[in-house]
Parts: C-alpha cells; sequence; structure tokens
C-alpha cells in the first residue's frame, strides 16, 4: 500500500512539474495577450476606487467608468510626457555642461590618484600616471567622449519608435480596462449566483480580490510618497532635473529591491559630477534612508502581516517573471506573486506554499504552527481524495 502511494505522489509530482514547463512556455509564447491583460488589471485594481466613489455619488456607471479611465490614462500620459521631455534635456545638458565638468573631475581624481600612489610607494610620478590611465581614467574618458548628439537623437528616435508600437497595446490596454470597470460589481454577483446554483463556492476568491486590491493601492500610495520624497531630496540638494528623478523613483519603486537601487544611481552619479563626493554620499544616504523607511516602516504596517513575502522570493521571481514578459514582467512580478500567495492562502491543499514564501515573522514558533496547520489541511485534502473512490467502490 505504502509502494503504491509513493509512485502516486511520483507521478502527480511528474505531472504537475511537466504542466508548470508547459504553462510556462504558453506565457511567454502569449505575452502580447498576458502583458496587455495584466496592465489593464493592475490599473483597473489601482483605479477601482475612483469608479465606486463616483458611483456613490449617483453617477450612471458608464460615465464614471469612462472617467476613471480618462483620469488613469491621462495622468499616466502626463507623466511619460514629462519624463519624455526632461530625458531630453537632460541628454542635451549633459553635452553642453555635465560632458566637460565630468571630464575636469576624472582629471582630477587621475591626480589625486597620482599624488597618493607617489606618497605611498616608490613608484615615480610619471609611470604612476600611465599606470592610472591605463587601467581607469583612459576608458572612462573615451566612453564620456563617445555621448554624442547622434546618440541622443538615436535614442530619442528609438523611444518614439516603442511609444508608436506600444500605442496598438495601449489600445488594447484601454479596452480591457473599461469592460473590467463596468463588470466589477456583477462579478461578484455572479459569483454568489454560482454558489447558490450548487456550483463551486468563489467566496475565498473574491476575498483574495479585496486583498490584491489593498495591496495594490497601498503600494500605489507608497511609490508616490518615494517619488516626491525623492524629487525633494534631489530638489534640496540643488539638483538639475529634480522632477525626472521623482518619476523615476515612482516608477521603479513597482519593482522591489532592484527598483529602488536602481532609481538612485542616476542623480546620485549626477551629484558626484557637479557637487562631488560629500554631496553625492548625501544624495546616497538620502535615498537609502527613503527607502528604509518607507519599505521596511511604513509599507509592511499599513499591509499587515497578510501580505508579507519573503525577499529571497521577490527577487527571484522578479528575475523569473522579467525573464517570461521583460520589464513589464519585473513592473508586474509582485503583484502577481501577491495573487499567487492570496490564492494559496486561501485553497486548503496549496496553503503550505503560502506559508513556505512568507516572510518570516519573527516568531518562530508562531510559524511553524502555522506551517504545521497547513500542511496538515493539505494532507486532510489529500485523504478525503483517495478515499473517495473506494468508498464508491465498497458500494
Amino acid at each position: 500500500m505504502t509502494g503504491r502511494r509513493n509512485i502516486e505522489i511520483g507521478i502527480r509530482t511528474l505531472l504537475i512539474l511537466a504542466t508548470l514547463v508547459i504553462v510556462i512556455a504558453g506565457l511567454k509564447a502569449a505575452e502580447r495577450f498576458f502583458v496587455p491583460f495584466l496592465l489593464a488589471l493592475f490599473i483597473a485594481t489601482v483605479s477601482f476606487p475612483i469608479t465606486a466613489w463616483l458611483r456613490r455619488h449617483k453617477v450612471p456607471r458608464f460615465f464614471a467608468v469612462i472617467t476613471t479611465v480618462l483620469v488613469d490614462f491621462a495622468f499616466l500620459a502626463g507623466v511619460v510626457l514629462i519624463g519624455v521631455t526632461l530625458i531630453g534635456e537632460l541628454q542635451e545638458k549633459w553635452e553642453s555642461k555635465y560632458q566637460a565638468q565630468s571630464t575636469q573631475k576624472l582629471a582630477q581624481t587621475e591626480d589625486w590618484a597620482v599624488a597618493t600612489i607617489v606618497k605611498w610607494s616608490n613608484v615615480p610620478e610619471e609611470e604612476a600616471r600611465r599606470n592610472v590611465r591605463a587601467y581607469v581614467t583612459e576608458d572612462l574618458t573615451k566612453q564620456l567622449s563617445n555621448i554624442k548628439v547622434e546618440d541622443i537623437v538615436g535614442l530619442g528616435t528609438n523611444v518614439v519608435g516603442r511609444v508608436t508600437a506600444f500605442l496598438g497595446a495601449a489600445f488594447i490596454v484601454v479596452l480591457f480596462t473599461v469592460f473590467m470597470l463596468m463588470e466589477a460589481r456583477m462579478f461578484g454577483r455572479r459569483l454568489s449566483l454560482i454558489a447558490e446554483a450548487r456550483g463551486p463556492n468563489f467566496e475565498r476568491m473574491l476575498h483574495a480580490g479585496k486583498d490584491i486590491q489593498r495591496f495594490l493601492g497601498i503600494k500605489t500610495v507608497v511609490s508616490l510618497a518615494t517619488g516626491f520624497l525623492a524629487g525633494f531630496l534631489c530638489w534640496a540638494a540643488g539638483l538639475d532635473f529634480f522632477i525626472l528623478w521623482g518619476i523615476l523613483a515612482w516608477a521603479l519603486n513597482y519593482i522591489p529591491v532592484m527598483g529602488s537601487i536602481v532609481a538612485g544611481i542616476p542623480p546620485t552619479i549626477l551629484t558626484l559630477v557637479l557637487m562631488g563626493w560629500p554631496s553625492a554620499l548625501a544624495v546616497g544616504v538620502g535615498y537609502v534612508a527613503i527607502n528604509t523607511f518607507l519599505g521596511n516602516f511604513i509599507e509592511p504596517m499599513m499591509m499587515g502581516r497578510r501580505f508579507g513575502i519573503s525577499t529571497l522570493v521577490v527577487i527571484i521571481s522578479v528575475m523569473f517573471w522579467g525573464w517570461v514578459w521583460g520589464p513589464v514582467g519585473m513592473f508586474l512580478a509582485v503583484p502577481i506573486m501577491m495573487m499567487l500567495k492570496v490564492i494559496l492562502e486561501n485553497s486548503y491543499e496549496f496553503r503550505w506554499i503560502a506559508v513556505a514564501i512568507s516572510k518570516e515573522k519573527g516568531e518562530l514558533a508562531d510559524d511553524e504552527k502555522e506551517l504545521k496547520e497547513a500542511v496538515e489541511a493539505a494532507e486532510t485534502v489529500g485523504l478525503a481524495e483517495g478515499t473517495a473512490p473506494e468508498v464508491g467502490a465498497s458500494r
């Protein structure tokens, strides 16, 4: 009996793994469908409170949905327009002003490195300067001098081409968003009718949808706060294009761990070029403080224990969904993982997976108890499924 059960478990595991491979291949192949759909789901989930507020104020459903969609895409279009404009100005200013200053800073760094080597070793100054140029400054100087206006125009053309190519997908996103908002209220009623008709009980899925909506709303608020504080920090430091750095911090904050790091690199480097390393250090520390305060204190406090995901799982999910769907996959990695986690939490059989990927809560005894209960629940479901055929056969 035990051997037969082990064989069944092995076959079931192989089938699950094979199914996962097929599903992943399908997700990667169907990128053009799933990416607009998930973007629309993300936008509709975040903006549904606007529609609900308008409906409470007696605005007809159609006009409430259209108003919500117009507000959403007017905001996104404004952000993109401002961002592209500021990037163009930044690139032009780089060639006219920042490039010369960066070359000067590089020459000063070379002089400092040569003086330090001569002071602490017996190497002649000419040899020390030759070594510093060969290993450090020469390549950097060439790279700085290779940044031309032609490259900027080419980059701008590439961006315009990408935006134009995305307009078709954006139209699909708008359609998806409109219909999702139109059907949002009726969706819950239909699931209740299915349950009343003795169909599957989707009450747990409705609860999961509310949890995901709350998560995305909190993440959006925290991202906006991150962008505002980052822009204010750059403005206080006297850095140019502080609005651009705020937009960058807001957008990349949706990509956990890596997004915040990437958002802080350009303004820190620009501060180093224009103002020196003390100011650059202050800006870098400011970015770390903002992300630490909001990401490690405010966001967990607002979300509570239910939404915690292990940092390792987050990093792996960002890399995985980035591989599947590119930058959009990295952007949607955490919302997707939250959907999966909440769905797994509301499943008796697979709840142990949700517990396993959750963030450590600090009290090991509680975690072990929760994991044990989840595994026991899964085993109970498995035993019930396995014994059902035998009961039928005995009859």
